[in-house]
């Protein structure tokens, strides 16, 4: 699949399987997706919650850290092994997945998201690191945006305690 895919997919079920303002709660690419969905359809968002958040991975955090090399064998193969992850854990990355992201990247400007944000993000995530969380504070427009780190938290943010935290945060605005 694809980020424009996934996020049709995401539009559809948020117009076909919900009413009113929903607090949407996305992690990683999935925050990326929440932010996309904040900002085209902002009378359906009340609240964006995103965990570890990946708006542009693809770009900034996959595309613009690989070598000249991978570069070139993504561009002549179509798809490589992900090499920064550990073995047996390494997921195929397709050109086709930097292209669509290209058509979706979101930090290059204001985001004009019109609701509030909350960002989790743990200080030992070694796949979205703990700079984004401010790069994406930094370019949301709404002025209630807060960030909170986690200082032994993962990219996964799966621990009882973090749980914890992530439910506080769903209940600031139920």
């Amino acid at each position: 699949g694809t980020i424009g895919l996934w996020f049709e997919d995401t539009l559809q079920a948020i117009d076909q399987l919900t009413e009113g303002p929903q607090i949407i709660v996305g992690s990683s690419m999935g925050g990326w997706l929440g932010l996309l969905l904040a900002v085209q359809r902002p009378e359906r968002v009340k609240a964006l919650i995103g965990i570890a958040a990946a708006p542009d991975f693809t770009e900034d955090l996959m595309w613009l850290k690989m070598s000249s090399e991978q570069r070139a064998r993504l561009e002549r193969d179509g798809t490589m092994l992900d090499e920064t992850a550990p073995p047996g854990e390494q997921a195929p990355i397709t050109l086709k997945l930097i292209e669509e992201g290209r058509k979706h990247l979101l930090l290059r400007k204001v985001i004009p998201a019109q609701c509030p944000v909350r960002l989790l993000q743990g200080l030992n995530d070694r796949d979205v690191p703990w700079q984004h969380a401010l790069r994406i504070t930094e370019n949301i427009a709404h002025e209630d945006v807060r960030a909170v780190f986690v200082k032994n938290g993962d990219h996964r943010l799966s621990r009882p305690e973090d749980l914890d935290l992530l439910w506080r945060t769903v209940g600031e605005f139920l």
